[in-house]
C-alpha cells in the first residue's frame, strides 16, 4: 500500500497547494478587506459581497470548462496564425480520473519545454483557479460604487471565460504567444495588464459615480487597508513563488525578488510623494499605492531576473506610475474615465512596465530548469544582455492583451446591458448598502446596543429601556 504514485513529489505538491491558497488569501479576504476599507463606509458590504461572489462564481466556471480553455489542447489548431492557438477547447475537470491524474498541459509539457509535473491536475487547476479568481476581483475596483449588482453577476463568468481564458492559453498554455517566446512569468500581462485594461473600459462603459461621491471619496478605514495590504503582499510568495510549479531553487530566487522590488518601489513612492508631490507629505495610501505597484511590476520578472533586476524594475515602475497618477488624471481619455480605485494605474500601467522591463533586465544566468549535471537547461535573457528581441515580443503580446481585452468587455457590457442596468439608480447610490443589501457595514452604535441587550437585563439594573427607533426608509433595490 503506497500513499500516492510515484510520479507525485510531497514537497512539490504540498508547496503548490500552500501558494495557491496564499493566492487565494489575496481574494478573500485580502481584496475584501483591502477594498472594503478604501470605498466610502456606504460601500463596504457591497464591496464585500462582490469579493466573496465574484471568487465563486470563477471557481465554478473554472472547473466545468474553463481550466482546459486556458491550459488544454487548442480550440482549433488548423485555423491559420494566431487564431490556431488562441484558447484552449471547453471541457470539464470533475471526475476522479481528470482529478487524479499527473497535472499535465498539453503544448508545454508535450514538447518538452519544462520538465513533468510533480503534482495531480487537480493542484494545477486549483492552483491556477486562484490567479483566475483574483483578476476580476482587481477590476472591481474601477466600477466600484455604481455598477448593478445583477450585472456583476453576470459579467464576471461570461468575462473570466471570454477574456480570461484567452489571455491565460496566449501566455502560460502554450498558445501563440508563449510559443513566439513572450515572458509573463506570474501574471504581469495575463491578469494585471488584463485588470487595468478591463477595468478602464469597464468603468467608461458603466459612467462615473455620483458626484459628490467623487469629491468626498475618502476611505472610510485605514487599519482595514493595511491588514488588506500586508495579506496582498505576503500572499505573493505564492503569486510568484508557486508559478514555476516546483518548490526548487527558481521559486525562492522568485519569492526573493518578489519582496525586494516591493520594498523598493514603496520607498521610492514615498520619496516621490516627499519630495514633489501635492502636500510635500508622505502618506499611507502612497507607500500601499507604491507597494502594489511593486508586486504588480516584479511579477513578469520574478524568476528571470536576479535581485539587482529586481531593484530597478522597483524604482522605474515605481517612478512611472507615480507620474502616470499624478498628472494623466488631467488629460483625456483618463480625466473623462471614474477609475475609482485607479486599477489602471497600480495594474494596468504598472504590468506594462514590469512586462516591457523583463524584456531589458532578464538575465540569462538566471537558471530556471537544470540539467542533470547542474548545468542550465533554460533560461532567457534581455536587452541589456543583447536580446533586443524580446522586447518587441514583450510589446507584442501586452499589445494584443490590451486591444483583445478592451474590445471584449466593450462587447460583454454591452450585451449584458441589453437585458440588465450596468448601473444601478442614483437613488440606490445614495444609500449605498442599505439599499443593496439592506445591511450596514457599521450600524449605529445605540442601536446595536440596544438590539444587544434584553430588555430584561436592563430593567433588572434600573435602566430605562429605549423604545425602538423608527426604522429608516430604504430606496428599494430596483437595480
Amino acid at each position: 500500500m503506497i500513499p500516492y504514485p510515484s510520479w507525485l513529489d510531497a514537497g512539490d505538491n504540498a508547496w503548490q497547494l500552500v501558494a495557491a491558497t496564499l493566492v487565494g488569501l489575496m481574494s478573500i479576504p485580502g481584496i475584501a478587506i483591502l477594498y472594503g476599507g478604501l470605498v466610502q463606509r456606504k460601500w463596504v458590504v457591497n464591496t464585500m459581497f462582490m469579493a466573496f461572489t465574484g471568487f465563486s462564481l470563477v471557481l465554478v466556471g473554472w472547473v466545468l470548462w474553463e481550466f482546459k480553455m486556458g491550459f488544454g489542447e487548442p480550440l482549433n489548431a488548423h485555423w491559420p496564425g494566431i487564431l490556431g492557438a488562441f484558447v484552449g477547447r471547453p471541457g470539464t475537470i470533475v471526475g476522479s480520473a481528470s482529478e487524479q491524474q499527473q497535472a499535465y498541459i498539453p503544448l508545454v509539457n508535450g514538447n518538452d519545454l519544462m520538465p513533468s509535473f510533480h503534482f495531480p491536475q487537480s493542484t494545477l487547476a486549483y492552483f491556477h483557479f486562484a490567479f483566475a479568481a483574483i483578476t476580476p476581483l482587481l477590476f472591481m475596483g474601477s466600477v466600484i460604487g455604481r455598477m448593478n449588482i445583477r450585472a456583476w453577476l453576470l459579467f464576471v463568468p461570461l468575462w473570466s471565460t471570454l477574456v480570461y481564458t484567452v489571455n491565460a492559453f496566449l501566455l502560460w498554455g502554450g498558445g501563440w504567444w508563449a510559443a513566439k517566446g513572450a515572458l509573463d512569468y506570474s501574471g504581469g500581462y495575463v491578469i494585471h495588464l488584463a485588470a487595468g485594461t478591463s477595468g478602464f473600459v469597464a468603468a467608461a462603459v458603466i459612467g462615473p459615480r455620483l458626484a459628490k461621491d467623487r469629491a468626498h471619496g475618502v476611505p472610510n478605514n485605514l487599519p482595514m487597508v493595511a491588514v488588506g495590504a500586508g495579506i496582498l503582499w505576503l500572499g505573493w510568495n505564492g503569486f510568484n513563488g508557486g508559478d514555476m510549479y516546483f518548490g526548487g531553487h527558481n521559486a525562492a530566487a522568485a519569492v526573493l525578488n518578489t519582496n525586494l522590488c516591493t520594498a523598493v518601489a514603496l520607498l521610492v513612492w514615498v520619496l516621490w510623494d516627499m519630495l514633489v508631490g501635492p502636500q510635500r507629505k508622505p502618506t499611507f495610501l502612497g507607500a500601499v499605492n507604491g507597494m502594489i505597484v511593486g508586486l504588480v511590476a516584479i511579477t513578469p520578472a520574478a524568476g528571470f531576473v536576479t535581485g539587482i533586476g529586481a531593484i530597478y524594475i522597483g524604482i522605474i515602475s515605481s517612478s512611472i506610475v507615480w507620474l502616470a497618477w499624478t498628472y494623466l488624471p488631467k488629460i483625456k481619455p483618463f480625466s473623462k474615465v471614474d477609475d475609482a480605485l485607479g486599477v489602471v494605474y497600480t495594474h494596468g500601467i504598472a504590468g506594462l512596465a514590469g512586462g516591457m522591463l523583463v524584456g531589458i533586465f532578464a538575465d540569462p544566468a538566471m537558471a530556471v530548469y537544470l540539467n542533470k549535471d547542474g548545468s542550465t537547461a533554460w533560461s532567457t535573457s534581455g536587452w541589456l544582455y543583447g536580446n533586443l528581441d524580446q522586447l518587441w515580443k514583450q510589446a507584442g503580446a501586452a499589445g494584443t492583451v490590451i486591444l483583445y481585452d478592451a474590445v471584449m468587455t466593450f462587447l460583454i457590457l454591452r450585451a449584458i446591458g441589453l437585458f440588465v442596468k450596468l448601473r444601478a439608480p442614483d437613488s440606490v447610490l445614495e444609500s449605498g448598502d442599505l439599499a443593496v443589501h439592506d445591511e450596514e457595514a457599521y450600524p449605529a452604535e445605540t442601536a446595536t446596543a440596544a438590539a444587544a441587550e434584553p430588555v430584561g437585563v436592563a430593567a433588572a439594573a434600573g435602566a430605562a429601556v429605549p423604545a425602538p427607533a423608527p426604522e429608516k426608509e430604504r430606496e428599494p433595490d430596483t437595480g
